[in-house]
């Protein structure tokens, strides 16, 4: 099972409502995550607006292809587009660049 963090920019006038959406993902959100490999998923978020994420999976690439397939996913990723910094024209979901691991303790 491989470890994934990636990083992302919420922008900081949005941090409290960003909080409050993820009070109540979606069940078939949620749902979809687990059916396409997204296991043991944590965002973390500072006040700044920093947010980090985490997620096991088999693997990455696959389990990001098998959400993007899907139509609660589409509508998710609209959603929150407006949240986040510097996309570049990409939706949040394919702005996930997974750093790299350097350490881990067992």
């Amino acid at each position: 099972m491989a470890r994934v963090c990636f990083l992302l920019k919420v922008r900081q006038d949005r941090v409290a409502e960003y909080r409050e959406r993820h009070e109540t993902v979606w069940p078939e959100m949620l749902r979809a995550l687990s059916e396409s490999g997204w296991h043991n998923y944590s965002l973390f978020l500072r006040d700044d607006g920093l947010l980090v994420g985490y997620l096991e999976t088999e693997d990455f690439a696959a389990a990001q292809a098998a959400m993007a397939a899907t139509e609660v996913n589409a509508r998710w990723q609209a959603e929150m587009a407006d949240f986040f910094e510097a996309l570049d024209g990409a939706r949040p979901d394919e702005a996930m660049k997974p750093l790299t691991e350097v350490f881990h303790l067992v």
